[in-house]
């Protein structure tokens, strides 16, 4: 495949996390003077019916509603997956409430995760753990995954989401996932068939000696592989087969790894980064 097309698969990968034009037709979404999110007009309508929810050319919850906002959710119809995230204004802002992961679509509430890119060493050059999501996820089933990957529940930071996720969907021992170094921080906005997706993602990677082997834990890995990172490459160069959040990861280690370089290396970056 011409160097040339690869980049511009590269690429493509990126626009299409960046499909979202915010505000578009959405209204933003506050609690109180603190814009959060940014919700369509037919869920603001469904929103109006709460007394603690003013809708004009914005939708407000009152601050003292803040703690209510699952069971307002639940009442305009947000899909439920019973587990919360922290809401916030910036990704390092305080909590203003908490929301159920399955609502944040429909609310455009920022979504933290965390990605780990599970590398070893060999003698004929770097390696990375590629994991393939179970049939029945929910979201993105088959796709191909990092070793670890989550969202950050209420409460918790990123790194310790990692360690956590580590242990549950690998197998990989705390103070092995403990060593995990952070490498970078990217964000996009996306429209998605479940909604608007507003994700920050917080990404690390993480040397493992030869002779650990990840083993699926908690259902939602179907198996994993240890591929060397050009056979990693080609695949993203070439496909739509991995989750498509874990692809933007997964060009920042082509970039650091040097398997893309000068002027493709920039153009990339400067995507990645806008």
């Amino acid at each position: 495949m011409a160097r040339d097309l690869k980049i511009s698969k590269l690429l493509s990968h990126i626009t299409a996390c960046r499909t979202a034009t915010l505000p578009g037709e959405r209204l933003p979404f506050y609690i109180g003077a603190d814009q959060v999110g940014y919700v369509k007009p037919d869920f603001a309508a469904r929103l109006a019916a709460c007394p603690d929810i003013s809708v004009t050319d914005k939708v407000v919850l009152a601050v003292s509603a803040a703690p209510r906002l699952n069971e307002i959710a639940k009442g305009a119809g947000s899909r439920i997956r019973f587990e919360d995230f922290d809401v916030r204004a910036v990704v390092d802002g305080p909590v203003l409430a908490v929301l159920d992961r399955g609502a944040l679509p429909d609310f455009g509430v920022i979504g933290v995760g965390a990605h780990l890119n599970g590398l070893v060493q060999k003698p004929d050059g770097w390696h990375l753990w590629v994991a393939k999501r179970a049939a029945d996820k929910k979201l993105d089933p088959g796709k191909l995954d990092h070793l670890v990957a989550g969202g950050v529940s209420v409460g918790m930071t990123p790194f310790e989401t990692l360690v956590k996720e580590a242990g549950e969907e690998a197998g990989l021992p705390e103070d092995l996932a403990s060593q995990a170094k952070f490498v970078c921080q990217l964000h996009y906005n996306m429209e998605r068939p479940e909604g608007l997706r507003r994700d920050v993602l917080y990404a690390y990677d993480c040397v493992l000696p030869d002779q650990f082997h990840p083993e699926p834990a908690d259902g939602e890995v179907e198996s994993f592989e240890l591929w060397p990172l050009e056979r990693v490459f080609e695949r993203v160069c070439s496909s739509d087969d991995f989750k498509f959040n874990v692809n933007l990861v997964l060009i920042d280690l082509f970039i650091r790894f040097a398997l893309v370089t000068g002027a493709d290396a920039a153009l990339l970056r400067a995507a990645l980064n806008f």
